[in-house]
């Protein structure tokens, strides 16, 4: 069936719009926040209720076409060419039992709508660093957030999945009604139908003692080396970063920091101010200060700690699971990141163990968790091209030794179609149940413009 075809079909049947690609408004509905990559479909559907999913999802199976699904466009693995785009946008809205401590999510929810919800209840949800983020495509990866040494992944808190399977059934998944379902959607369920809501646990959190150090690496010698000593006797109860990078002399940026090259510690910790303060002082010392953010703040502020840019950009990004990184390694990958070069990159060192390491109360498909830290190297696309950019971050994840490795990627941390395989996402045990899994809720692959997961013949 033709574009034109499906698209009258659709429309015929559901209450949201349907776009085809000469429609107003077709393109702008299908960029997303990353604008390196889009989708370029032969019909969107733009759902208004559950029932909208479901037709879109029958249909795309009867005529074997492809589907994708977006909401705010972070994360872009794959992208669609031909098929059927939902776009989750318009299913919006956000529930707090603040008695059970819970929040019903719907699909196109963006975390700034929880977090300013939960609030009114002295509660948080555990979202990442930036508030505009999706909350369906973000925990679904396994959601390392701001305050994940504390409460772990945020897939590990998730009660119940609202999912339209290939099988266009509508269902409430939870760990009683449907346990191997509920596992796999948790951590890799792109693969295993569109979700149109979550039932999500909230957190005893309302305020923090958070912000962010930011040093004249000139002035700072060996600043990553030095954090690192420093994550060692933290509590669970504080989760950091560091992030080191070199500005361009642009005036895109501000002038304290043109030209520079630059440490940000980023800092989220739930105790009190004052033990904040004491926990942090060490790192205060370590050098030159071009700015101290780090202070009391309410949780809804919580996206100052990352300040990260709400703008549509171009960018790609991968990461490594490491079980340590030796101060050699530390100053060879600082050099390598602040160097003079064609192609500039950001690299983060996230802290990772505490609730991480730990197993979920319910299993789910969050793996690697033996992982001491994360190292992510993210390279915006400005001017370079997309190979240019991957071969800059593989100079930087390669200079670590292969000791270092524990094997596996962060999902959440993967930007754009970088190369390699999805394989890593999962341990081996894991991805080989869910391949006889895929294969038999989704045995077409019609879900796989995602970090796809393919069916296993075999089965």
């Amino acid at each position: 069936m033709n574009g034109a075809a499906t698209a009258q079909t659709l429309a015929d049947r559901v209450r949201g719009a349907v776009l085809r690609p000469s429609d107003p408004g077709f393109d702008a509905r299908c960029a997303g926040f990353q604008t390196a990559h889009r989708h370029r479909p032969s019909v969107l559907v733009r759902p208004a209720v559950t029932e909208d999913v479901v037709v879109a999802v029958a249909h795309a199976a009867e005529h074997e076409l492809s589907v994708a699904v977006q909401a705010t466009g972070h994360g872009l693995s794959a992208t669609l060419d031909g098929g059927v785009l939902l776009d989750t946008g318009g299913l919006t809205g956000v529930t707090v039992d603040a008695a059970a401590r819970t929040a019903r999510v719907a699909a196109g929810t963006r975390f700034a709508e929880v977090v300013e919800a939960a609030s009114r209840y002295g509660l948080a949800p555990l979202n990442g660093s930036f508030p505009g983020v999706g909350v369906v495509g973000y925990v679904l990866g396994g959601g390392l957030g701001l305050l994940a040494r504390q409460f772990g992944y945020a897939v590990d808190h998730v009660r119940a999945v609202d999912v339209v399977t290939p099988d266009a059934r509508p269902r409430r998944v939870t760990a009683d009604r449907d346990p191997e379902l509920f596992r796999a959607l948790r951590g890799a369920g792109a693969n295993f139908g569109v979700v149109t809501g979550l039932e999500i646990d909230l957190v005893p959190v309302s305020r923090l003692y958070g912000g962010e150090l930011v040093f004249d690496l000139a002035r700072t010698p060996g600043l990553l080396a030095r954090y690192l000593r420093w994550t060692e006797a933290l509590p669970e109860e504080l989760t950091s970063s560091v992030s080191l990078l070199a500005y361009p002399d642009l005036p895109l940026f501000p002038p304290r920091l043109r030209g520079r090259r630059v440490g940000h510690v980023r800092i989220a910790y739930t105790g009190d101010g004052e033990e904040g303060a004491r926990l942090v002082a060490p790192l205060r010392a370590a050098g030159q200060l071009l700015t101290d953010t780090v202070a009391e703040m309410p949780y809804t502020e919580c996206g100052a700690i990352y300040n990260d840019p709400a703008m549509p950009h171009a960018y790609l990004g991968d990461n490594v699971l490491l079980r340590g990184i030796d101060p050699t390694e530390a100053d060879a990958v600082t050099e390598l990141v602040t160097a003079p070069g064609p192609v500039p990159c950001v690299v983060d060192v996230r802290h990772l163990g505490g609730a991480l390491g730990r197993p979920p109360a319910v299993p789910n498909v969050v793996g690697h968790r033996d992982a001491r830290y994360l190292l992510r190297v993210l390279t915006p696309l400005l001017g370079a091209s997309p190979d240019q950019a991957v071969e800059a971050q593989h100079r930087v994840l390669d200079a670590l030794a292969a000791r270092q490795r524990v094997g596996g990627r962060c999902q959440n941390l993967v930007y754009g179609q970088v190369p390699g395989s999805a394989d890593d996402f999962w341990e081996p045990a894991d991805h080989q149940w869910l391949t006889g899994l895929k294969s038999r809720i989704d045995p077409a692959n019609l879900l796989r413009c995602n970090r796809n997961i393919p069916p296993d013949r075999a089965c």
